[in-house]
């Protein structure tokens, strides 16, 4: 995407091209991370914290929020695009959880590509490729930002 100045009448002022790949991102989760979300969300599910609850329910351990998880790749996008403002939806289906192990951080893969631009310019929808083990975790994950000023 290119910056092609500000423009005070809302127009595009940034462009995007259908084929064109975000920067791919790593992102770390850690336990701690968690327990910070479920405090700042108010979501303290027990398979967010708590291996044994995990567990009990079939799950391999602890995982993390599945808002906390789509959150951080729609910051990937919201960072190219030039800010958190930019983004006007978002549509996700989730297809795995994102394991926390106790000792060491999950590692999300995000990575995204233009999948569409407006006939004017000014949306683009960037669908993301999201892992953690080389395992998905959105089976459809399309984020749609504003490319106007």
């Amino acid at each position: 995407m290119t910056d092609r100045g500000d423009d005070v009448r809302g127009t595009p002022t940034r462009t995007a091209v259908a084929g064109e790949v975000l920067p791919s991102r790593t992102l770390p989760i850690s336990r701690h991370d968690l327990r910070r979300y479920a405090e700042a969300s108010g979501d303290h599910n027990p398979i967010h914290l708590d291996d044994d609850a995990a567990q009990a329910l079939g799950l391999p351990g602890v995982v993390a929020h599945g808002m906390l998880t789509s959150a951080l790749a729609i910051g990937v996008v919201a960072d190219w695009a030039g800010g958190a403002d930019h983004v006007v939806a978002t549509s996700f289906r989730f297809a795995g959880p994102v394991v926390v192990p106790a000792d060491a951080p999950a590692r999300l893969e995000v990575a995204g590509t233009v999948k569409k631009v407006a006939d004017d310019g000014s949306t683009a929808d960037v669908a993301l490729a999201v892992t953690c083990d080389g395992a998905k975790v959105f089976g459809k994950a399309i984020v749609t930002v504003s490319l106007a000023g």
